[in-house]
């Protein structure tokens, strides 16, 4: 079955295409991607993974067509970060 994995670090975004075997979790596809040794920093036991947008276990099954992505953790402090005004483009005329 075909799927893909999708991920994303501060310099470049990676998707690959690949086929695993029927039956395959999250864990088994993330490693026979390969896309562990493109990111060696990458920590499965550390990062939340989701299919399609939706955090899962590496224990999920993946089905024929799924996207599956490696989240990276948040590196800022939601609540100390100031937030940016949508409306305003900087232009103050």
């Amino acid at each position: 079955m075909n799927v893909g994995i999708a991920y994303a670090d501060k310099f470049r975004q990676t998707w690959l295409k690949l086929e695993v075997p029927d039956g395959s979790t999250v864990q088994e596809a993330i490693e026979h991607s390969g896309i562990l040794k493109q990111f060696p920093d990458v920590d499965l036991e550390a990062q939340a993974v989701g299919i399609f947008g939706k955090i899962t276990d590496l224990d999920a099954k993946v089905k024929d067509g799924d996207r599956v992505e490696i989240y990276r953790p948040i590196t800022a402090d939601p609540e100390k970060v100031e937030r940016r005004d949508r409306d305003n483009d900087g232009d103050d005329e």
